[in-house]
């Protein structure tokens, strides 16, 4: 079984409920992905650090993986740890929901690791509508920070792909859908 059909058993196994549920973006919805199941499993969350590093280590430039804490925390971390043991290191980063309340008052960590102008690439484990992914372009642009595109754990298939990249991103997803349920 390869890495990626593995990760897919997990991600049937752990993160996908067929029930009715609100998703972030408002909308009803007949199913969910859970993706902190699988990118917090010992297993998917090392096939989920590996692949998002597959589908980034090509793309010129790339000096940061992050996002929308929590669903980017797991992500970012895991794909920050591929990129070391390949030899590639790119650091993580998470944006907070909020500033931060004392010290620095950040709406950033892992500052440190990143420039200004670096050039980044925003992770998250589920897209729908694409708002959660625009709102972690906006604050990460807002910080400084170039962002390049988005790689998601599962694209939901219901309008995220556009509306990224009507704000002139592109998406990759390690998984459609239609691909976690064929």
């Amino acid at each position: 079984m390869s890495e990626k059909e593995r990760l897919k058993k997990i991600i049937i196994e752990l993160s996908y409920e067929k029930r009715n549920v609100t998703l972030a973006s408002g909308r009803q919805s007949d199913f969910y992905f859970d993706g902190k199941q699988t990118t917090l499993h010992p297993e998917g969350g090392y096939l989920t650090g590996k692949l998002f590093f597959d589908a980034i280590k090509d793309v010129e430039g790339v000096e940061g993986v992050g996002g929308l804490t929590l669903g980017a925390d797991p992500i970012a971390t895991a794909t920050s740890i591929a990129s070391f043991l390949a030899g590639k290191p790119v650091p993580g980063f998470i944006i907070r929901k909020e500033p931060k309340g004392h010290g620095t008052g950040a709406w950033l960590e892992g500052r440190k690791n990143l420039k200004p102008g670096s050039k980044v690439v925003i992770v998250e484990d589920v897209v729908t509508s694409g708002g959660s992914s625009i709102k972690a372009i906006k604050r990460a642009e807002e910080e400084g920070l170039v962002v390049l595109g988005v790689v998601t754990l599962v694209d939901r298939e219901e309008g995220g792909r556009e509306n990224i990249e009507a704000e002139g991103y592109w998406l990759k997803s390690i998984f459609t859908k239609s691909e976690i349920l064929a």
